[in-house]
């Protein structure tokens, strides 16, 4: 069996720059390069993918590419570089630092966790209004799209995300799951 050669024509890049944030968080400045994925027909919806604990998105945009979505746009940011604590304080790309996994959120990174929540709401402010919107991710993404998505269920929204259609999640887990998640944020 021969397997169609991979064509990555679809990918395009966005300029992190153009997603600066105004406010004072510093985290909006280290996120890495984003890769969009165009839909092959028309657009109809959006999905922000967010990556696993030291990868990168451009791993991913290969990936999501290659299934030829016919009316879904993938954007698909890059993480910070940052110190992992599991890591023993090694940097990698996490949308937070994870800490001890089996601490019960005991020392939660709620500051990375908000700082990627807002880079992933100005990514979604750039879509269009007639566009469903989706998040999801793999391992630490899928951490962090919960912790986003939790918020916007709940109606109480830090991500300023109009709607949200669906969440997709692989291995992952819902940080901060001990905390009262809506009073984390004010």
């Amino acid at each position: 069996m021969v397997l169609p050669r991979w064509d990555p024509s679809p990918i395009r890049y966005i300029e992190n720059r153009d997603f600066i944030s105004n406010s004072s968080s510093s985290g909006s400045q280290g996120f890495g390069r984003t890769h969009v994925v165009m839909p092959t027909g028309k657009h109809e919806a959006t999905i922000v993918w967010l990556h696993g604990l030291a990868e990168d998105g451009y791993i991913w945009a290969q990936m999501l590419g290659s299934f030829r979505t016919h009316n879904i746009k993938w954007i698909i940011p890059t993480a910070p570089t940052r110190p992992i604590s599991v890591f023993a304080g090694f940097p990698g790309t996490a949308w937070f630092d994870p800490n001890d996994i089996s601490d019960d959120d005991a020392h939660a990174d709620i500051e990375g966790l908000n700082a990627s929540a807002e880079h992933v709401a100005l990514l979604f402010s750039r879509e269009p209004p007639d566009v469903k919107l989706g998040i999801g991710g793999f391992s630490i993404g899928a951490a962090a799209a919960l912790y986003m998505s939790a918020y916007y269920i709940l109606g109480e929204s830090p991500t300023r995300v109009r709607k949200l259609s669906s969440i997709i999640v692989l291995s992952g887990w819902l940080p901060c799951h001990e905390y009262d998640i809506i009073t984390i944020r004010s």
